[in-house]
C-alpha cells in the first residue's frame, strides 16, 4: 500500500489491562470506531502513545494487530523515537516486516544532535528502508528543530515526504509551501493549530481528541476541504476546551479519560504515568462534561468524502 499524505490520522493511545499488559481488545474497539468515522490513517506508538514506555515486542504487536484490523483499508504508521541511528534502521526494519504503510520519526532521542548530526541521523533510515518517512518537527516538547535549510538536505531522500509540524508557529505552513510546495506535505500535529493550519495549505491532521471523538474530527477535515468554511468553525469552536486537553504535559490521561466519556477507551496509563485526581482530574472532567452537553449535531460529511484511492 502507497500512501497519500492527506486527511485526519488519529494518533491512537495504546490501551493496558489492570495487569499493565496491553488491551488489545479495547484498542481495537477504538481504532474500529475511527475507521467508521472515515479517517484516512492510523499513527502508532507517538507521544499520545507512550511510546517511551513500551517494548519493542508490544509495538510490532500493536503495528501487526492494527495492519490486520484496518485490513488495507487506510495506511497504517508507526513511530520511530530512538536514542541511536543503528536503533532507528532496526526499528524501521522490523516496521517494514510487520507490514507498517510509513513512518514517523523523531529526531534522535535524550541526545541532543546538531543540525548535520539530525540530518544524517534521518538520512541513515530512508536510506536503509523503502518506507515513505513523516519527519516529526516538534522543537517544542523534544527540543530539536528541523529547519528548512534541513528539509532541503533532507529532501534528497525520495522517501523523505512529509513533515508533521508542531512547532507551533503557523507561520511555517506558509513557509514550508513557499519553499518546497507539494515535495514536502504538512500534516499539522498540533490540535489547537489544527483549522487554521489546514485553511494555511496543510495536507492533514493527526489528531488527539480524535482518539475520543473520531466523528468531529473528520467532520472539521472534510468541510474546511470543501469550502464549507463556517460550518468547520462553528465545529471547532464548540471543540477547542477539549483540544486545549492536548497541549499539555498530562495529555494522554487527559485524552484518556475522554475515550472513557465517550466510551472508546479507558484511564489506565502504564507509570510512571498515574491517573489523574483531585482537583486537575476534576477539571478534565469538567471540560469532558460540558463539551458532551453542547456536542454540535454533524452534517453528513461522509457524502463529502473523496474515494480514497492507497
Amino acid at each position: 500500500m502507497s500512501i497519500e499524505w492527506k486527511g485526519v490520522m488519529p494518533a491512537v493511545t495504546t490501551k493496558f489491562k489492570t495487569d499493565d499488559t496491553l488491551d488489545l481488545e479495547m484498542f481495537g474497539h477504538n481504532v474500529r470506531a475511527q475507521l467508521d468515522a472515515g479517517v484516512h490513517g492510523i499513527v502508532l506508538g507517538g507521544t499520545l502513545g507512550e511510546a517511551s514506555t513500551l517494548s519493542d515486542s508490544e509495538k510490532r504487536t500493536l503495528t501487526r494487530e492494527t495492519v490486520k484490523i484496518v485490513n488495507g483499508k487506510v495506511p497504517v504508521l508507526i513511530n520511530i523515537a530512538e536514542q541511536t541511528t543503528k536503533g532507528a534502521i532496526e526499528a524501521a526494519k522490523k516496521a517494514e516486516d510487520d507490514g507498517a504503510t510509513a513512518l514517523m520519526m523523531l529526531p534522535p532521542m535524550r541526545y541532543k544532535a546538531g543540525d548535520r548530526e539530525t540530518v544524517i541521523y534521518f538520512k541513515s533510515v530512508a536510506k536503509s528502508s523503502s518506507l515513505p518517512i513523516m519527519v516529526y518537527n516538534n522543537p517544542v516538547d523534544y527540543k530539536i528543530e528541523v529547519t528548512l535549510d534541513m528539509f532541503d538536505d533532507l529532501l534528497e531522500c525520495d522517501t523523505i515526504q512529509a513533515v508533521k509540524e508542531s512547532t507551533r508557529d503557523i507561520t511555517n505552513v506558509t513557509r514550508i509551501k513557499n519553499k518546497f510546495a507539494d515535495r514536502l506535505k504538512i500534516l499539522t500535529g498540533v490540535d489547537t493549530l489544527a483549522l487554521e493550519s489546514l485553511l494555511m495549505g496543510a495536507d492533514g491532521w493527526i489528531a488527539g481528541l480524535v482518539d475520543a471523538f473520531p466523528e468531529e474530527t473528520v467532520a472539521i477535515y472534510e468541510l474546511q476541504r470543501v469550502g464549507r468554511i463556517k460550518e468547520a468553525i462553528d465545529i471547532y469552536r464548540w471543540f477547542m476546551p477539549l483540544l486545549e486537553l492536548d497541549i499539555n504535559p498530562k495529555l494522554v490521561q487527559n485524552i484518556k479519560l475522554a475515550e472513557v466519556a465517550t466510551g472508546l477507551g479507558t484511564e489506565l496509563v502504564r507509570p510512571p504515568r498515574l491517573p489523574l485526581m483531585g482537583e486537575e482530574r476534576e477539571h478534565v472532567l469538567k471540560v469532558i462534561q460540558n463539551g458532551l452537553k453542547t456536542r454540535p449535531k454533524l452534517p453528513d460529511y461522509k457524502a463529502l468524502q473523496i474515494n480514497k484511492q492507497y
